[in-house]
Parts: C-alpha cells; structure tokens; sequence
C-alpha cells in the first residue's frame, strides 16, 4: 500500500522562523536524558500515525499546501503593487479568487484526512484550535468573494479585505507547521530514549 510520510515534509521546513519563539529546539545528546519528562501529549498515537501514513490525503494535503502558499506568495505581489500603483487590479483580483479557491479544496480535503486520521471531519483534538482559526481564515476570504460578486465595496476596501483574510491565513499556517514540527520532535525524542537507554545498558554492561 502506498504511504507518506508527513515528517519528512516537516523535516524540509525545520527551520522556520517561528521556531525560536515559540520554544521549540532539537534536543541534543547533551540536554536530552532519559529521565527527562515529557508530559507533552503526543499528536498521534501510534495507530492515527499508521492511518496517517496510509492515507492518500496526506499526500494530497502534503501537495497543496505549498501550493496553497505560492499562489498566496503571487497574490500578496499583485494585491499590494495594485495598492502602491492603482493598475493591475483584475490580475489581483483573479489571484484571490484563485487563492480563496484553493484554500476551498484544502479544507474540504484537510476535513476528510481529519476523518481518516482522527475520526472526525473537524475539529479533531490535536487539530482543535488550529481548525477554530481555520474557519476565521475561511470566513474572511469568503466574505471577500460575497463582497466582490455583490459590489458591496470598493477595490481598495477589497484589497484590504483580502490582505486581512492574508493575515489570518498566515497565522494559520504557522500554526499548523508549529504543531506538526512539535510532533516531530516529540517523536524524535521517543525515538533516541529507547536507543539513549540501551546504550546505558550497555555501558553498565
């Protein structure tokens, strides 16, 4: 059966720049012991991670995320040389559409990797307040669209609009990436105190 692993993907982006602030560091040989407790609950268990690594939705999740975030990267462009110049305004405009559009497919596709994962479609409890947020980034770009196709403002306010809608996405997707790199490291950890231990043993020995 094919699988993916969703660590290797965290792996690549290790090195964000929230990392610092938010108190997250690779334990070393040094500072990391055996008896260090950890009581950090873990974000799978052992069976959601088998789940997790099997289900086709990682992958696809996996995909669209950087993709999700290039096309944020061209309309943040688009939006603000409108702003700075006043030309461009339908390649901006179409750039949040196409932006608000893919971020309609992951999380219709985020909530079913939530249900294979977790058994829920939302809301899950490693998940909970990173999808409470979600729906904060989805309701603005959402009310984005309403306002545009209802001529409810005008192009400046819209862009402004979707720059808030950026901001909250932002937010969003470092929070996701914070979550998922804490696990790894949990994971990590769980990993080096049975290989920790049995070289102490050996040691005794």
């Amino acid at each position: 059966m094919f699988t993916f692993n969703i660590d290797r993907l965290i792996a690549a982006v290790d090195r964000c720049p929230w990392s610092a602030h938010a108190g997250l560091t690779v334990p070393n040989s040094e500072s990391f012991h055996i008896d260090t407790p950890r009581t950090a609950k873990a974000l799978y268990t052992d069976e959601e991670r088998r789940r997790r690594d099997e289900s086709p939705w990682t992958l696809v999740q996996g995909i669209l995320a950087p993709v999700q975030f290039a096309v944020f990267l061209l309309s943040l462009y688009l939006v603000l040389d409108y702003l700075a110049s006043g030309d461009g305004y339908a390649w901006a405009t179409g750039s949040i559409v196409a932006k608000t559009i893919v971020l309609y497919i992951i999380m219709v596709t985020g909530a079913i990797w939530e249900k294979d994962v977790f058994g829920r479609y939302l809301f899950a409890p490693a998940f909970y307040w990173e999808d409470v947020f979600s729906m904060l980034v989805l309701a603005l770009h959402t009310a984005y669209l309403v306002s545009l196709f209802l001529d409810l403002l005008n192009p400046t306010a819209l862009m402004v609009l979707a720059l808030s809608a950026y901001a909250t996405y932002v937010i969003n997707a470092g929070q996701f990436v914070l979550k998922l790199r804490a696990a790894r490291l949990q994971q990590n950890a769980a990993d080096a105190a049975p290989a920790h231990g049995a070289s102490v043993a050996g040691a005794v020995k």
